[in-house]
């Protein structure tokens, strides 16, 4: 099972050798085997690849992502459908009813919630226990938008003098990247378990091929969240350094419970993508197992 991301950050050739990576780079030489690689982050531009490589990532599943010029991931590399009951699985995403799709919205949106709530927390802040109250508010679909209420909520006790939208603030770009990582692992997790990521269950943008990554995600992102709130003391302003992009990358390592099971991040993307199969085949929102941070919960 593939359980490594690897970041390429310094100047490097990378080739397929019997079913192997191999990194070179200056005098050095580095061989990972292709089956154990989840993801890779090409995150400089002075990377030269091969084309066998590039295939042979797309046959193993290996997500491969490119950042921009400020070290933004912009573009992913995913392996066409090869699931063996693809058309099977394309039909349960399209045929799930309108009920079904809200009752996995709310479930998404509540697991969210509360596990923001866990975050705060563990951070022993005193409206922990009053975020986790607005979980319970969530009704099929979110009709009353309590998604957003809750995050202007969680954000404002989460950080100090923090706004969410500034593209300046070294935080931002912090939770932006280890978010665009954890999004690459879910769609990776997607794609292997015959999903279809652009058939989403409440994002529907025409122009998003992963409305159902963005779906999936929302339960994630509280980790990242902790994450970043632990790393970057209170009022660093200074540009994220690869040191900083480096450990963000290891999001998918960080640890999470779903039912009675202790998983990496990446992981548990696997099994949420086959829970909503099941779930989308017994028309069963319960079915969808999601996942918890380890840690205080309020």
């Amino acid at each position: 099972m593939a359980w490594r991301c690897v970041h390429i950050s310094r100047p490097a050739r990378l080739k397929l050798k019997d079913q192997q990576l191999l990194i070179m780079q200056d005098d050095d030489t580095i061989i990972l085997p292709l089956e154990d690689i989840a993801c890779c982050v090409l995150d400089t531009p002075q990377v030269t690849i091969s084309g066998a490589l590039l295939s042979a990532f797309a046959t193993m599943g290996v997500a491969c992502i490119i950042p921009d010029e400020k070290h933004h991931p912009a573009g992913m590399l995913l392996p066409f459908h090869r699931h063996y009951a693809q058309a099977d699985i394309i039909q349960l995403q399209i045929g799930a009813s309108q009920p079904l799709r809200k009752r996995l919205w709310q479930a998404l949106v509540t697991a969210k919630i509360n596990n923001q709530a866990a975050i705060l927390a563990a951070r022993a802040h005193k409206d922990a226990k009053k975020l986790q109250s607005m979980a319970g508010l969530v009704t099929s679909g979110d009709k009353e938008n309590i998604e957003a209420q809750a995050a202007r909520f969680y954000w404002s006790r989460l950080f100090q003098t923090f706004l969410r939208a500034d593209s300046t603030d070294k935080r931002n770009g912090l939770l932006n990247y280890g978010y665009a990582i954890l999004r690459a692992a879910l769609a990776r997790a997607c794609v292997a378990a015959g999903l279809i990521p652009s058939l989403g269950l409440h994002h529907a943008s025409r122009t998003n091929a992963f409305n159902l990554v963005d779906d999936l995600i929302e339960p994630f992102r509280p980790s990242v969240d902790h994450m970043v709130v632990h790393y970057l003391p209170e009022g660093d302003t200074a540009t994220a350094t690869l040191e900083d992009r480096r450990f963000m990358a290891g999001i998918l390592t960080q640890t999470v419970r779903i039912g009675q099971d202790n998983m990496t991040i990446l992981a548990a993307t696997e099994t949420i993508a086959a829970d909503l199969i099941k779930a989308l085949e017994h028309n069963s929102a319960a079915l969808l197992r999601l996942p918890t941070p380890l840690g205080k919960h309020p």
